[in-house]
């Protein structure tokens, strides 16, 4: 199976990517290549679910393929582990908390301008570039200004705009963009996964193109559930009282989901860590801790508060995705188009809400979920900007 199998509907992406690997093989054997052909730096662009990641981690693996005559054949032991991601050459940088630190950035650097080990490039994959806090970001700069010779960067991130990107990585990048995969590509790829035809259609519908969670929701019970107490919300809202209630649902829903996530993880990491630094021991000079472990052990507890409050804007996202996607629902309802909606098995719910609120109203409660995704992302309180939406949902 190829390594670029995984990108689904991103065909001129993956003609791009194939000839820049083929022309970085070449260039590895000292052959002729056209003048700009392969980068040291490359930005990938898209919505939630084009498969940013995927895309870059598919190109990594075609840098270090060992088969020139097929470039990400996904065979061979370095498409293997770059895709297991136990390559000792491809470095991923997965941010679990709010931002990526200048202090983790700087290690990369550092290790990006080493010669590969193994293979014939050094990868660096950053994932989520946008959440790069601006000393990062500078510290990044000068290594993409001035890149070892076999070192190559993948940035990924939601757009090109300098919200998420600064200008002038951005113009240091070969920028490549990925569209949301139609909804009857996902599909196939969840029949590939086993599912039969009707199933895939529905997961694929209400995943709204992300194949994540697409599989999440057939996987995973407590997902379906989540989604439909979600999805319920917008026919409910008929008083004052019901809005602010579905409010306290949706951060409480999302303050449970971020705590199982991140409970087991957190126990582990403290117990490894009092490990490490000698807690539990016996013997002369194990009663106490060492000096200046107090500070190590505050800074885990800060970053694992930060990957906590992260899941929960990611568990509220998700949410309110679903809801933006209702309503949008409700807006094909009254123009009549024979779009596929996003949530058939809504189809009562989106009726009912289109009877009692025209189409203007629509786009209000449209805007205000949209605004509420944004409150969020300017660290507004959740549950003062989760009343705020609802209350603006409420029905006439």
């Amino acid at each position: 199976m190829s390594v670029w199998d995984a990108l689904v509907g991103q065909d001129e992406a993956v003609a791009a990517l194939q000839g820049a690997a083929q022309a970085a093989a070449d260039l590895t054997h000292d052959r002729p290549v056209a003048p700009g052909a392969m980068t040291h730096a490359w930005l990938f662009i898209g919505p939630p679910g084009s498969g940013r990641s995927v895309a870059a981690q598919a190109f990594a693996a075609a840098l270090q393929c060992e088969r020139d005559d097929d470039i990400g054949c996904g065979e061979c032991p370095a498409c293997r582990t770059v895709r297991a991601g136990s390559h000792p050459d491809v470095r991923a940088v997965v941010p679990d908390g709010l931002s990526i630190s200048v202090d983790e950035m700087r290690a990369v650097v550092a290790a990006s301008g080493r010669l590969p080990a193994l293979g014939r490039w050094q990868v660096v994959v950053i994932e989520d570039a946008d959440r790069l806090t601006e000393r990062a970001s500078n510290a990044l700069l000068k290594a993409v200004e001035e890149p070892a010779p076999r070192t190559v960067f993948l940035l990924c991130a939601p757009s090109s705009h300098p919200d998420d990107v600064s200008v002038t990585i951005r113009s240091r990048c070969r920028l490549v963009s990925l569209r949301t995969p139609p909804a009857a590509a996902v599909a196939a790829v969840l029949q590939r996964d086993g599912l039969d035809a009707a199933m895939a259609d529905w997961a694929a519908a209400a995943g709204q193109g992300h194949i994540g969670r697409s599989r999440r929701l057939v996987r995973d019970a407590d997902a379906r559930d989540r989604r439909a107490e979600v999805l319920a919300i917008p026919a409910s809202l008929t008083t004052l009282r019901a809005c602010l209630a579905a409010a306290d649902h949706l951060v409480g829903a999302a303050e449970a989901e971020a705590a199982a996530m991140s409970s087991e993880l957190d126990s582990d990491e403290t117990e490894a860590l009092q490990t490490a630094l000698g807690a539990g021991g016996t013997g002369k000079g194990t009663a106490t801790m060492p000096r200046g472990t107090a500070g190590v052990i505050k800074d885990l507890e800060r970053r694992q508060k930060s990957r906590a409050t992260r899941a929960q804007r990611d568990a509220l996202d998700r949410a309110l995705v679903d809801l933006a996607a209702f309503y949008r629902d409700v807006l094909l309802v009254h123009s009549g188009s024979r779009v596929a909606p996003a949530h058939p098995d809504f189809a009562d719910d989106v009726r009912a809400v289109a009877l009692r609120v025209n189409p203007a109203g629509v786009l209000q409660r449209l805007d205000a979920v949209l605004a509420c995704r944004e409150a969020l992302e300017l660290n507004v309180k959740p549950r003062i900007a989760v009343e705020a939406m609802t209350a603006a949902l409420r029905l006439p």
